[in-house]
């Protein structure tokens, strides 16, 4: 999550002048923050968040506190491979994520039945990894989302149409587990060659092969 501060600058026989920061990382937005009060140069300092919340600097020590324990600063790549003599799709998930101090990776994937198309797989592969991230007791978050599906991608940032019903339901599904965990999800298309990793967990979920691994990222 990045933070934007927001301070008014004293001047003597004025009543100030608001200034704004570039978006900051939370622990040197409140760094800056409570070198601005300690100055005593400026006052009335809040932090708004890229999702339109605002605290003071009390509320933000608070916040990054709590923050620091849940995972935070997530990256999903997500894939769907679909095997349509069978109709089932292989669902691989990678999530990149910060908790405490330290950085981790999760690879999972899952095989699923009754898929009717590549399209559908993708989606799959999404909702799959939204139930991920309610596992892992993710919440108020913001979420990049990596896919090499540039269509299913435009269709769930919404800037594309999307006629079939079937692929509708999964797009009725998705937006209602987002707004349940209180998810802003971040879309980017991405080329194959950087979508490896889930690539090969749905290929292998499509071979039997079921993965659910976490690692410490050095």
């Amino acid at each position: 999550m990045k933070y934007k501060l927001e301070w008014t600058y004293k001047i003597k026989g004025n009543e100030g002048v608001i200034f704004h920061s570039d978006w900051l990382d939370g622990e040197a937005a409140l760094i800056v923050g409570e070198d601005i009060e300690k100055s005593g140069k400026g006052r009335d300092v809040l932090y708004h968040d890229e999702m339109g919340t605002s605290w003071n600097t009390k509320e933000m020590r608070k916040l990054l506190t709590e923050i620091e324990e849940d995972p935070h600063d997530l990256t999903v790549y997500f894939d769907g491979g679909f095997n349509k003599a069978v109709y089932q799709a292989g669902l691989g998930a990678v999530i990149y994520y910060k908790q405490g101090k330290k950085k981790y990776r999760i690879r999972a994937n899952e095989l699923f039945h009754e898929i009717e198309n590549n399209n559908e797989a993708e989606y799959a592969a999404l909702y799959f990894t939204l139930n991920l991230l309610e596992e892992m007791g993710v919440h108020h978050m913001i979420c990049e989302f990596k896919g090499d599906s540039q269509g299913v991608l435009m269709q769930l940032k919404g800037d594309w149409p999307c006629y079939e019903d079937n692929l509708n339901r999964w797009l009725d599904r998705i937006e209602e587990k987002m707004k349940k965990l209180s998810i802003e999800a971040r879309y980017s298309p991405i080329p194959r060659t950087e979508n490896k990793e889930a690539d090969k967990l749905a290929t292998q979920a499509l071979e039997g092969k079921i993965i659910h691994s976490k690692m410490q990222v050095i």
